[in-house]
């Protein structure tokens, strides 16, 4: 029996005793996931193939390893641009071992139990009440704001904007200079 899941944006064949890396999943070493997506299931009777997901099939998986992948180099050039750019990275990856396909029905696998509560967890849990609190409790009405007092600051923001358009420039244009004296208007002044 074999089954194709969708995990991490990513399809994978599957069949019981398979060992795959797929992109991180949360969970320690040990314990187990059920992938839900499945998009196909396949054994000597026949085929199913869903629309998208086949439904009340799971496939379930034992967390062997969390690791990283191998270093990818990411690098870009422009020539004549003096443009370089190398960049490495690493995916975070799950080792999977496949340790069953069947029916949702059946206790094949269990879910990771939640981790125990945190802190940070108990706080998200004390702010969802609170919201919840105020949403319940009546609103009280809030003090209406006169409108003369609005009407007056903007009409106050408008004359300021009136007096800042009608300064005068700062700079006045430079007077004058007389034109430069020709011979004949030399001639012409001292007669």
């Amino acid at each position: 029996m074999f089954a194709v899941v969708k995990t991490g944006g990513k399809q994978y064949k599957v069949a019981v005793d398979d060992v795959i890396k797929v992109e991180k999943l949360a969970g320690d070493a040990g314990s187990t996931v059920t992938l839900d997506e499945v998009l196909m299931v396949g054994d000597d009777k026949g085929l199913k193939v869903g629309t998208p997901t086949v439904s009340g099939v799971v496939v379930s998986a034992e967390i062997l390893e969390q690791g990283r992948g191998d270093k990818v180099i990411v690098f870009k050039k422009k020539r004549r641009h003096n443009y370089r750019r190398k960049r490495g990275h690493r995916q975070e990856l799950t080792t999977l071992k496949i340790t069953g396909i069947g029916d949702g029905t059946r206790k094949a696998a269990a879910k990771p139990a939640p981790k125990a509560a945190t802190p940070k967890a108990a706080a998200e849990n004390t702010s969802e009440k609170k919201v919840e609190e105020t949403k319940a409790a009546p609103k009280k009405a809030a003090p209406q704001k006169s409108a003369p007092k609005k009407a007056a600051s903007t009409a106050k923001k408008a004359t300021e904007k009136k007096t800042a358009a009608k300064k005068p420039a700062a700079n006045k244009p430079a007077a004058k200079k007389p034109a430069a004296k020709t011979s004949a208007t030399r001639k012409a002044e001292e007669k």
